[in-house]
């Protein structure tokens, strides 16, 4: 049958290998015999007999009566004799037992024989000194200490093989070739180009097909420990910067939660199952790439090298910038995949860094942040962090940590855009459509379910409104507590710029409960004196955006910040730094085109008399605001035309150094400022003074342009802003005024000679001709 023939081909293979085996081993035997034969001398057999007559008698008469002599043998004997001294078994042979050559060995051979013929070895190796230690103290006594010198083996085995030591000559290292520069830069070329391509390769690849190549994510993580010095840090910077990318376009629109045992233990389908895997193994990845991150940045703060030393101390500011950038990089584009919490802690310490280049990073990334969330919850976590690192700080921070708080998206208006954007619209069926489509019993089923719906979106609608508004309003107090603790506690903080100037972006958003305690804080710190001028003006824009939010219930008339305004007006630099300019076109359009009602002539004229006073000693831009703002005042308040007139209106004369402004007496003054203005080398001042002598209208010759007209002062400030060393309009080429300035200059010189000569000529005429009549010249 097939499986005694199977059987059969198998015992005689197996025949086979044991017979080849067998070979083998024979061979090896052979070659052992063979090297021991050449590293020993072989003795002659006479040799060997005369030893051992000496050593017994007996021995010798049993010999000689076996051996025959020589010349009895015949030459085929004598030959195949020498054939046999030249074998190896021959040689290798105990000449000393008699027993035959081919003896096998016995199985009852004892150990101790074995050894005994080993020979015995002189001992060479040196004596090992002992080092005596301090003792110890027992209960038993003193136990003596010591510890065996080490001694250096140098002297080499006698008895090594000749292969091991071909084999030790071979492992020994040859000395590098020396490179020079050149090929030194050209290897280290060549390196980096083959981690680029390997490092886009696995990158196209994960982008190319997720699912199936997520795997290879950890190999590109790995890179990150590149060990090669020549090009680790350009290596690991490029991994960092492509994992980011990859996470950025792989990651999905959600946040990937953990699965339950119940749901691990279900069984799905395939493509389920394929989800599963894939998100589970780009969540584990992207945890380790953030804690790589994590631990380059703390390498760098705490100043650690690792055990390789690849990368140098000086190499790892860059290594770290790279990792920051990285974390603003998905702070900003994965506001909603996992670990965001974890990113936010990571990047707010980092705006209060010492290197101006990471704190300004970092705070960019929160400001785009907070511009960019409509919702609210990552806004919500970042307030959290950083007034706990204000506070564990002891309001010991930089400015810019606190004037991210100005970015936050918490207006009314884009909260009711926002909840219009969100909520969904559903067309509903028209009367005459369903009339027309629709039986009767299906237009009171559809009639019924559209009610239905309706109730439903309204419902829905509402709850997001109410939890944005809930977010929003959660964010604020957190913003709120900050600010009033630092007025609390720090009012000489570097901190009070930015609170004052959160708190007038905010104000109108303060509970109407705290409005008598915030202005009273407000005056105390203006009246203390110890506030900078841009300090002291947030100051007073903080207090009028309170009263013009909610505040306009309350009965307070903030007379002391009208006066300190006006009072501080001249204080402005007239210079290039008149950024402050800004600042107070903010609070005269709050305090008076705001406050329309609650203002008086004398108050709206007495600003108006300084204002025009001020815009002669500032730059062209600021003059274009704060004519700007005088043009409001002339059409908001009546008889604001006075002051264009000579005569005067009432008793009194103006007092221009009065520091109260109802008590001035500005009406009996004349904006005779307005007249050197409309001379002014700016053409868009030049156009506002002659738009303001001519009363400000709106219409016929004397009225601005339209885009003059509709921009705010503060936009105009902007625009014809010179920061750029840039003219707004444009100044015309020089060429040409270099001509007409020569070709005026030769003018005026022909002119000059020609009167002269004229009036030489009238002097001849009249007067008689005598030496001393001549004029001297």
């Amino acid at each position: 049958s097939q499986i005694k023939l199977d059987n059969k081909l198998k015992n005689k293979q197996y025949k086979q290998k044991s017979a080849a085996k067998k070979y083998r081993k024979e061979q090896k035997k052979l070659r052992e015999a063979v090297r021991d034969a050449i590293s020993r001398k072989p003795f002659p057999l006479e040799e060997c007999k005369k030893k051992q007559v000496g050593k017994s008698g007996k021995w010798e008469e049993k010999e000689e009566e076996d051996a025959l002599p020589l010349d009895m043998m015949d030459e085929d004997d004598l030959k195949l004799m020498e054939d046999l001294a030249q074998k190896a078994s021959f040689l290798t042979r105990d000449l000393s037992s008699n027993e035959p050559v081919h003896i096998k060995k016995r199985k009852h051979e004892s150990v101790i024989e074995k050894y005994e013929k080993v020979p015995r070895r002189l001992q060479t190796e040196p004596e090992k000194e002992l080092i005596h230690l301090l003792p110890i103290k027992d209960k038993t006594g003193i136990i003596p200490q010591a510890v065996e010198k080490p001694v250096l083996n140098v002297a080499h085995d006698e008895e090594e093989d000749t292969e091991d030591m071909e084999e030790a000559e071979d492992f020994n290292e040859e000395p590098l070739p020396i490179l020079t520069p050149e090929e030194m830069a050209a290897e280290r070329r060549k390196k980096l180009q083959e981690r680029k391509m390997h490092i886009a390769a696995l990158a196209s690849a994960i982008l190319s097909e997720p699912d199936s190549n997520i795997k290879k994510l950890k190999e590109l993580r790995a890179m990150l420990m590149e060990q090669d010095p020549n090009v680790a840090v350009i290596v690991r910077k490029l991994v960092m910067v492509s994992l980011m990318e990859i996470f950025k376009d792989v990651a999905p629109s959600y946040k990937i939660r953990p699965l339950t045992e119940a749901e691990k233990a279900t069984k799905v389908k395939k493509e389920t199952q394929k989800l599963r895997e894939f998100e589970e193994g780009l969540v584990s990845q992207y945890k380790f790439y953030l804690e790589n991150l994590e631990q380059t940045i703390k390498d760098w703060k705490q100043r650690k090298l690792k055990k390789s030393n690849v990368i140098s101390l000086k190499a790892y500011k860059g290594l770290a910038e790279v990792a920051v950038k990285c974390l603003c990089e998905l702070l900003v584009a994965l506001p909603h995949f996992n670990f965001h919490n974890n990113i936010i802690v990571l990047i707010v310490p980092l705006m209060n860094d010492p290197s101006k280049m990471i704190s300004e990073l970092c705070v960019e990334a929160v400001k785009k942040l907070f511009k960019q969330d409509k919702l609210g919850y990552a806004s919500l976590g970042v307030v959290k962090v950083i007034s706990g690192l204000v506070r564990g700080r002891n309001y010991d921070v930089r400015p810019e940590v606190l004037k991210v708080f100005l970015h936050l998206r918490i207006k009314e208006v884009e909260l009711q855009k926002d909840s219009e954007d969100i909520a969904p619209k559903k067309k509903f069926m028209t009367y005459k459509e369903k009339r027309k489509n629709l039986s009767r019993m299906q237009r009171k089923w559809k009639k019924a379910e559209e009610k239905l719906e309706r109730e439903l979106l309204e419902a829905e609608a509402s709850e997001s409104k109410e939890k944005k508004l809930k977010l929003h309003t959660e964010t604020l107090n957190i913003v709120f507590v900050t600010y009033f603790r630092i007025l609390k506690k720090a009012q000489k903080s570097p901190l009070l710029p930015a609170v004052l100037e959160g708190l007038a972006k905010f104000a109108h958003l303060i509970n109407v409960e705290f409005f008598d305690d915030l202005l009273i804080v407000l005056h105390s710190l203006i009246a203390s004196g110890d506030l900078s001028y841009r300090e002291s003006l947030h100051c007073i824009l903080s207090a009028f955006h309170i009263l013009s939010g909610q505040g306009d219930v309350l009965n307070i008339d903030p007379m002391k910040f009208y006066t300190h305004l006006y009072k501080t007006l001249f204080s402005l630099h007239a210079g290039g730094t008149n950024e402050d300019i800004e600042i107070v076109l903010q609070c005269l359009d709050v305090m008076f085109a705001k406050r329309r009602k609650q203002v008086s002539q004398q108050r709206a004229l007495a600003f108006l008399k300084r204002l025009s006073i001020l815009a002669l000693h500032v730059l062209p831009n600021s003059s274009v605001g704060i004519l700007a703002t005088n043009r409001i005042f002339m059409q908001t308040f009546p008889k604001m035309d006075l002051l264009l007139d000579n005569e005067s209106q009432g008793s009194g004369v103006y007092l221009p150094e009065l520091e109260e402004p109802e008590h001035c007496n500005a009406q009996n003054t004349a904006l005779w400022e307005l007249h050197l203005l409309q001379r002014h080398y700016h053409p868009t001042v030049q156009k506002f003074a002659s738009h303001l002598i001519a009363g400000a209208p709106t219409e016929g010759s004397g009225a601005l342009p339209l885009d003059m007209t509709q921009r705010s002062a503060t936009e105009l400030f902007e625009t014809y802003c010179m920061k750029g060393m840039t003219f707004n309009p444009p100044v015309a080429s020089v060429t040409p005024r270099r001509k007409v300035l020569s070709h005026l200059s030769v003018s005026f010189s022909n002119y000059v000679t020609h009167q002269c000569n004229l009036y030489l000529l009238h002097w001849m005429l009249v007067c008689p001709l005598k030496s001393d009549n001549f004029p001297s010249f």
